[in-house]
């Protein structure tokens, strides 16, 4: 059985799900609701963000653990959806970084680092 991670990286606009292996990844966009209000006015459209959530969580099952990743608060209510809801989703949280925009490869390679004990090398302290 082939060992991977999950890792999101969002904002208020679309969330790239990383389904993260040992030597391979693949990648999912998820866009959030066309609205170019939608980061002014989020409060007043609560549904969409979790339509949005409900969403990108979908993506993310078969993962037993997920690290969320991104550069503003989306990532944090992301957190707090999925907590939320952790007694239907299938994954737990590892933990959240604020990570800026960023290549595929280099998000990859921060998943990986961050996960460098379970794809059996000895963690480097941070």
């Amino acid at each position: 059985m082939s060992l991977y991670r999950t890792a999101v990286w969002i904002d208020d606009h679309e969330a790239h799900v990383f389904r993260v292996e040992a030597e391979s990844f693949a990648e999912l966009i998820v866009h959030a609701a066309e609205n170019p209000q939608r980061e002014a006015d989020a409060q007043l459209h609560p549904d969409d963000e979790q339509r949005f959530f409900a969403e990108v969580a979908r993506r993310a099952r078969g993962s037993d653990t997920l690290l969320i990743l991104g550069p503003s608060n989306a990532k944090s209510h992301f957190r707090d959806y999925v907590k939320a809801n952790a007694s239907t989703l299938s994954f737990g949280i590892a933990g959240v970084e604020t990570v800026a925009h960023s290549t595929d490869d280099q998000i990859v390679a921060f998943v990986r680092e961050y996960f460098r004990p379970v794809y059996g090398q000895p963690a480097r302290s941070r």
